[in-house]
């Protein structure tokens, strides 16, 4: 949605750069072709590697397109090795730096994803914050200038497409569920994926559950669960395991669904959007308000407590649409218009 309001901006041009941090088909091309982005100008092809040398190669990759295209704004998103090396890339540089998704913490260092966080909050000049939290999170670091509180980008897409998504149920009869009579399960946190246990408990809790649980199934789960022998825990269960979905069918499947089961970010926010029940698998969320109004709750990796979960799921009765309203990408792309002028 920021890339289409940049795109519309009579003064604005961008410069994609994909770096290949995704490189799996579909956890890449598919989205370009559904979200309708335009194809990258640059892709850095750094695919999977460990989180050092992958960010050093996006830095590196980074830096010689910076010196030909002599960009005005750098701007990163979320949490992502690639947000992490595109900023630190962009402050050598001295390019000004906007990071959407910015002041979001799980104050937790052992998490990739946290160390990305406070790297790229740490050297940013405009932050676009999601949340309340976000900017609270950030004067208590002594950020105050350059704050923004727009809500989230994300949200903007599906806002917009709410009504294509309640309609669709080509996915469910792809499966043959039905609406209500399944849960939908995501997992590919490394400390999900990484840990034996965890990944254990998760697996011994899912496999117990009645009702037919999807799981679109993250390349480096797959290979966590080969690597751990444990396939044989979801035998004869309701699990039905399926290659990562496109964007619009993900979207389906979690606005029909039971409940969401998840440790991905964005699931989360996007149950909370489509008032979704949401049970984390993880320790922490950085989605506080959707925990604080009782759509998310956290449990863990932790087969008792999932399970305890799911069979005590509520719809809260508040809803306060936290994550904004639809807008965000426009305001971001007001403000950095606005900032360019004043920069110049």
């Amino acid at each position: 949605m920021v890339s289409r309001a940049i795109r519309e901006h009579p003064e604005l041009t961008e410069v994609i750069v994909h770096t290949g941090q995704h490189y799996d088909q579909m956890l890449s091309d598919v989205f370009f072709r559904e979200l309708e982005l335009p194809a990258p100008t640059y892709n850095l092809g750094v695919g999977s590697d460990r989180p050092v040398s992958q960010t050093a190669r996006v830095m590196i990759g980074l830096d010689e397109i910076i010196q030909k295209e002599a960009p005005n704004l750098i701007i990163v998103y979320g949490d992502t090795n690639t947000t992490a090396a595109g900023a630190i890339a962009a402050a050598q540089n001295q390019i000004p730096i906007a990071h959407i998704e910015a002041g979001l913490r799980e104050f937790d260092k052992s998490i990739p994803e946290e160390i990305n966080k406070l790297i790229t909050d740490a050297v940013a000049d405009l932050y676009f914050c999601p949340t309340q939290t976000g900017v609270s999170n950030l004067a208590e670091m002594g950020i105050r200038q350059g704050v923004h509180l727009v809500g989230d980008v994300g949200i903007d897409l599906i806002h917009a497409h709410r009504e294509r998504i309640a309609g669709d149920q080509q996915v469910l009869k792809k499966f043959n569920i039905q609406p209500g009579e399944y849960f939908l399960l995501t997992c590919h946190r490394a400390a999900n994926t990484d840990r034996k246990e965890n990944l254990k408990q998760i697996l011994q809790a899912v496999s117990q559950l009645t009702m037919p649980i999807i799981w679109p199934m993250h390349p480096r789960t797959r290979k966590a669960i080969d690597r751990a022998d444990f396939w044989s825990i979801l035998e004869g269960s309701k699990v039905r395991v399926t290659a990562p979905l496109g964007f619009w069918e993900m979207q389906s499947l979690l606005y029909h669904a039971r409940a969401a089961l998840t440790d991905s970010g964005g699931i989360i926010k996007e149950a909370y959007y489509h008032r979704v029940p949401g049970i984390i698998i993880d320790s922490q969320t950085e989605w506080v308000e959707t925990v604080a109004e009782g759509w998310n709750q956290i449990v863990g990796p932790d087969a008792e407590r999932i399970l305890q979960a799911v069979a005590n799921i509520k719809i809260p009765e508040f809803h306060s649409n936290c994550l904004g309203d639809g807008t965000a990408a426009r305001k971001v792309c007001a403000i950095i218009h606005q900032f360019l002028q004043h920069a110049e």
